[in-house]
């Protein structure tokens, strides 16, 4: 059984790097909280040369295991059985390419849309912490239908929508209410 996954998607404008990402990346891998399952950062400098970096924790035959089971489960999702078998042989032939997250083609997309003196990474990281709630979870019979992230931006956002909602019902509150023919 993985881990909950989870994927993100960081810009960094003007970045200032010193190591503390990564040092911080190690501490809670050494933790055994998360596990890397692939990264990608990307990096443009002022005159738009590019410098890449890729990571992953799975071994050989874990990236074949990975890429089988994932793939197997998108393919069950769009057909059955069939789909499942024909998913987990696509999973496992792009992890034996070493195509176990990230692909070249979200590269190229990422590379163009990175502006200049810009970075950007994406993690796909295993949450290893929520193993064992995950199964208790599945052994009371429990399925995951949602999911998501509360940052305070999120918040913000939210309160701020919130607060033209009630804006734009008070406007209405205060209009006369339109005549009407019989």
């Amino acid at each position: 059984m993985y881990g909950p996954m989870q994927l993100l998607v960081i810009v960094f404008d003007n970045p200032d790097f010193h190591g503390q990402i990564r040092r911080e990346l190690e501490s809670v891998m050494e933790k055994k909280l998360i596990r890397l399952i692939d990264l990608l950062f990307l990096w443009k400098d002022e005159d738009g040369n590019i410098a890449t970096l890729e990571a992953t924790q799975l071994d050989e035959e874990e990236r074949m295991r990975f890429g089988a089971v994932i793939g197997g489960i998108i393919g069950f999702g769009a057909g059955g059985e069939k789909g499942a078998l024909t998913g987990m042989e696509a999973g496992a032939l792009a992890a034996a390419q070493e195509n176990y997250g990230i692909t070249d083609k979200d590269i190229m997309e990422i590379t163009e849309a990175v502006p200049e003196n810009t970075a950007a990474a994406i993690f796909i990281i295993e949450h290893l912490w929520a193993k064992s709630l995950k199964q208790a979870i599945h052994d009371a019979g429990g399925v995951l239908v949602s999911q998501g992230m509360i940052t305070p931006e999120l918040l913000a956002m939210v309160g701020q929508e919130l607060a033209e909602a009630v804006e734009a019902a008070e406007k209405n509150e205060r209009k006369p209410a339109a005549a009407t023919a019989w």
